[in-house]
């Protein structure tokens, strides 16, 4: 028999959002090659063009910013980079901070920054206690 491993569920790391989905924006994420950004990862607008990807602390294309939340996995097993239509979470919601992805390698330092940078955006990281 095959084991199956459930991965992370759509807006599953959402502990409350506001009404008639004035949370939730749909936007262009670009997903690199041969690559899946979980739900819940954290994401940046890139300046020009305006598309989001994942959140890059140390970049100077402005995905450095922290824009929003993505609501839903996004697989690309292509060898070139992917636009997808997606909603992502972008004001006024409490999430679960243990479910949400940071950028790679990120240390406690980078999360509480992001963590931050999030609130000025109204979604409010819980921490587990």
């Amino acid at each position: 028999m095959a084991t199956l491993i459930k991965g992370q569920a759509n807006a599953s790391f959402i502990v409350s959002e506001s009404e008639g989905y004035r949370s939730r924006d749909t936007v262009t994420v670009t997903v690199p090659a041969n690559t899946t950004y979980a739900a819940g990862t954290i994401l940046g607008k890139v300046t020009t063009g305006g598309k989001l990807v994942q959140h890059a602390a140390g970049a100077a294309d402005g995905s450095e910013v922290e824009a929003g939340i993505l609501y839903e996995t996004l697989v690309n097993t292509t060898g070139s980079a992917v636009d997808n239509e997606v909603v992502s979470f972008a004001r006024d919601a409490e999430v679960n901070g243990s479910e949400l992805t940071y950028e790679v390698g990120a240390d406690a330092a980078q999360i509480t920054a992001s963590d931050k940078a999030l609130a000025a955006l109204g979604i409010i990281v819980r921490k587990e206690s």
